[in-house]
């Protein structure tokens, strides 16, 4: 069986089919324009500059025959794949924008992708309702929506990951005999998710909470020696996909494949913290990020996702581990479920008994994202087909406060364009509550909104920095992407003295300065970055904690 959405197994009350997947294409094709047209709002994080260097060195070792071996000892990025930075900087080479710009066009179009991918595989678990749900859940995520533009390493690998687990699920419904496009997609998705980060290799884990469940239900139908025997000669279709995926991941991540213990090396050298400990806000206090609580991520997840999709994905993974026991439920649904369950708790649950280092928010965790997205519009449509059984007000009610709930983070990721990554919920107080408790913009993309009203300032008083000289401006965040924002006619430096301006980001290591306040740039009443005229002025530090 292809598709899991054949209308007679559709959830019968509610949108037909037919309007159901009409509304969902209709819900990406907006989102699409949306983000072609507001790609070049965001501005640079902090890593951005490295990886495009990566992408350019990526390139260069593939076109040299592998002899300009750059790449393969870059910082510390050779120990990641870099399929995203290396096709950004190839769409670089012939695209109209500017290398920057381009990237973050690349980002849209992959978070786009991912989106889509999503309502696929929600689309397969629980028919048309629970596709569009899911794509509605995912697309007001600011957590998946606000990285997709922005982050080179934890977005892209949140779309290989769903993407790999889209296959899976194909797989689980063509059990024991994946077709060769199921094995593609699988070959794909688990080449590039592994070949971005090697901790990929845990959506091999998601799938075989769902192989349990077949094999289980093998077991009881034929007997453990004809379930074995069919396991395995699933496992045996499964080798070309593999083959796929480590070539694909050869491609995107040379020095992965260089040694075969490489990506053992690469596993060993991210679970231990590898920079000089500096210090996190979480709950108002300044932590090590080495020593933050086990209470952490659970935590940023509470406050941070859509108040509609934390509680319909607590009720998905509910009921996700419980169907996946259910008899009467397709032992392929019962699979996809386990899996997806599975790819939601299990990071979750290992940062709280292992507690690893931890900051950054939860940017390392895009990649929960889309599975509780399909969770929750699992749950969502089988409670609406619930409702719908009750009454046509009781249908009503929940069509209207679904409505309600979504366009509650869609209004905020609206008023917090292009920070939408740095979204609060209502449970935390909104950006205003968090803002002297949790780290909001880590990644300075204010800079890049901060850089062009300081040169519309100038500009419009007519100043310049005088003949032979550029403008001295003190910088407490991100200097590469600030140097690129400002552009030229600005020289940088972390000492105030002789500056002419300073750029501060509104994070808490940034100090407040005694002097007159040009740029603002705010949300909600929440300040992300300050430029303050210092010329003449004794500014005896840009920092409120030294700087690591």
């Amino acid at each position: 069986m292809r598709e899991v959405g054949h209308p007679a197994l559709f959830v019968r009350q509610g949108l037909r089919p037919q309007a159901a997947d009409v509304a969902a294409l209709a819900a990406l094709a907006l989102v699409t324009t949306i983000a072609l047209a507001t790609f070049d709002d965001y501005g640079l994080g902090w890593d951005d500059f490295t990886h495009a260097q990566y992408g350019e060195l990526l390139l260069a070792l593939h076109g040299s025959g592998f002899t300009d071996t750059r790449a393969l000892s870059f910082v510390n990025l050779y120990m990641y794949g870099g399929g995203f930075d290396m096709a950004a900087a190839l769409l670089a080479k012939i695209s109209p924008f500017t290398l920057f710009e381009t990237r973050r066009f690349a980002g849209a179009a992959l978070g786009i992708v991912g989106l889509f991918a999503a309502w696929r595989l929600g689309r397969r678990l629980g028919g048309a309702n629970a596709g569009l749900f899911t794509l509605l859940f995912l697309a007001t995520c600011p957590l998946y929506y606000g990285h997709m533009f922005m982050n080179a390493k934890d977005a892209p690998f949140a779309v290989f990951v769903i993407v790999a687990l889209l296959g899976v699920a194909r797989a689980f419904e063509d059990y024991p005999r994946p077709s060769p496009a199921t094995l593609a997609l699988i070959g794909i998705g688990f080449g590039l998710a592994i070949g971005s980060r090697v901790v990929g290799a845990i959506a091999g884990v998601f799938a075989a909470a769902g192989l349990v469940i077949l094999f289980a239900v093998d077991v009881k139908r034929l007997g453990m020696g004809p379930a074995i025997r069919t396991l395995l000669g699933f496992l045996a279709a499964l080798v070309p996909a593999a083959v796929l995926a480590y070539a694909v991941m050869a491609l995107v991540w040379p020095w992965g494949v260089l040694d075969p213990l490489n990506p053992i090396r690469a596993l060993q050298y991210f679970s231990v913290f590898f920079e000089k400990p500096w210090k996190e806000l979480f709950d108002g206090t300044l932590v090590a990020v080495p020593e933050m609580p086990r209470s952490y991520v659970p935590t940023l997840f509470a406050f941070k996702l859509p108040e509609i999709m934390l509680m319909f994905g607590v009720a998905g993974i509910v009921g996700a581990f419980a169907f996946s026991f259910r008899r009467s439920e397709p032992v392929h649904r019962r699979a996809t479920l386990a899996m997806l369950a599975v790819a939601v708790a299990l990071p979750v649950a290992m940062t709280v008994i292992t507690r690893p280092a931890m900051y950054n928010g939860i940017r390392h965790f895009v990649f929960v994202a889309p599975p509780l997205a399909i969770l929750a519009g699992w749950a969502a449509a089988s409670i609406y087909a619930a409702a719908a059984k009750q009454g046509a007000l009781v249908k009503a009610v929940l069509a209207v406060a679904l409505a309600a709930g979504l366009a509650a983070p869609a209004f905020d990721m609206v008023r917090l364009h292009p920070y939408q990554y740095t979204h609060f919920n209502r449970l935390a107080g909104g950006i205003r509550g968090a803002d002297e408790r949790y780290m909001l913009d880590y990644w300075g993309l204010a800079f890049k909104e901060a850089s062009e009203d300081l040169r519309a300032w100038l500009t419009e008083r007519l100043e310049a920095p005088g003949h032979s000289r550029r403008w001295q401006i003190a910088v407490c965040g991100p200097h590469p992407s600030a140097s690129i924002e400002l552009g030229p006619e600005f020289a940088l430096t972390w000492d105030a003295k002789g500056a002419d301006f300073a750029l501060m980001l509104g994070e808490f290591y940034c100090a407040q300065l005694n002097a007159p306040v040009i740029v603002e740039v705010e949300r909600e009443g929440v300040v992300y970055a300050r430029v303050y005229d210092i010329r003449g002025r004794n500014v005896p530090s840009l920092f409120t904690i030294a700087p690591p």
